[in-house]
């Protein structure tokens, strides 16, 4: 999909391939369609294109093909409610629209994303997370699921919060995804906690034949607590997937997470080697943090400058 963003040559990438060699050239703007054939992650062709497109010649149009909500990989529904409204904190805005979603394993999903070129990204700073002040989600069936899974995942979550966080109402739609919008079978919920400073946090599941709608709402539930109780402004999911902004924006980037995951610190070690910016990974010496595994990630961004603009 890069190689085809910017015109530029790329050898070895097959399967069974141990190295491959690309060289880009210069990034268009336009429509682009990439189809992963299966029930591969949409999301994961919109991480990997959009610090590309940012530094297009003209605005693009993103046709992604493959599996909206689908294991090892965001669901749609994060990319929408959480990551978009962080990353938009760069400067940018795009606009997610899905057509159709798709499921593992016939994938079928497709989503349009839109956006234009910007000259340069600005520096972001999350390091105050506030208190929660709303929760809410959806829980979803596709397909031949009965729409009881979905009230029934929803109901545990529901249960399963409320017993760590009393006071605030949780808001969780169960939804039958139109017929007409949905490709295949599929199940699964997203809840998303938000702070009184404007940071998003979300524990997700998917359903799997034979396990129960009531296992799947509880770990979705877990993990939302879980990514609460560290003390940080994002989720252990948002952590990686803004690193690459912060080593191009124009200045120096803060963020203040839980545990530092290997996919953060695999992007970090990427973003040194390739774009030349600088990290430090410090403990936080906040006196709230003092109990927490609670980090500090800092970058002192390479200020990219679009050329085209």
């Amino acid at each position: 999909m890069i190689r085809d963003l910017c015109d530029g040559q790329l050898e070895g990438a097959e399967i069974g391939s141990t190295e491959i060699t690309f060289t880009p050239e210069k990034i268009k703007g336009g429509i682009h369609t990439a189809d992963t054939k299966t029930a591969g992650s949409v999301c994961l062709l919109m991480q990997v294109s959009m610090p590309c497109v940012l530094f297009a010649a003209s605005p693009s149009e993103l046709h992604l093909k493959g599996g909206t909500n689908a294991e090892m990989a965001p669901q749609i529904d994060y990319t929408e409610m959480v990551f978009k409204p962080i990353v938009e904190k760069f400067g940018f805005i795009f606009n997610c629209d899905i057509k159709t979603r798709g499921y593992y394993p016939k994938g079928g999903g497709e989503v349009i994303v839109r956006m234009s070129p910007v000259k340069q990204l600005n520096p972001i700073n999350l390091t105050d997370r506030g208190c929660v002040t709303k929760i809410y989600g959806r829980a979803f069936v596709a397909g031949v699921l009965p729409f009881k899974v979905a009230k029934d995942m929803a109901a545990a979550a529901v249960r399963c919060i409320r017993k760590e966080i009393r006071d605030l109402y949780v808001n969780i739609q169960p939804v039958q995804e139109p017929k007409d919008q949905a490709f295949g079978n599929g199940n699964g919920i997203i809840i998303v906690a938000e702070t009184s400073t404007g940071c998003l946090f979300a524990g997700s599941s998917l359903g799997k034949r034979g396990v129960n709608a009531d296992k799947v709402g509880i770990e979705a539930a877990e993990m939302l607590l879980a990514n609460l109780r560290h003390g940080g402004t994002v989720d252990e999911y948002l952590q990686d997937q803004l690193i690459v902004f912060m080593a191009l924006a124009n200045g120096v980037s803060r963020i203040k997470t839980g545990p530092v995951t290997l996919h953060t610190q695999t992007a970090i070690h990427f973003a040194e080697q390739i774009a030349k910016a600088k990290f430090i990974v410090k403990k936080s010496e906040d006196e709230e943090d003092a109990a927490k595994d609670t980090y500090i990630i800092e970058c002192q961004g390479i200020g990219m400058t679009n050329p085209n603009l």
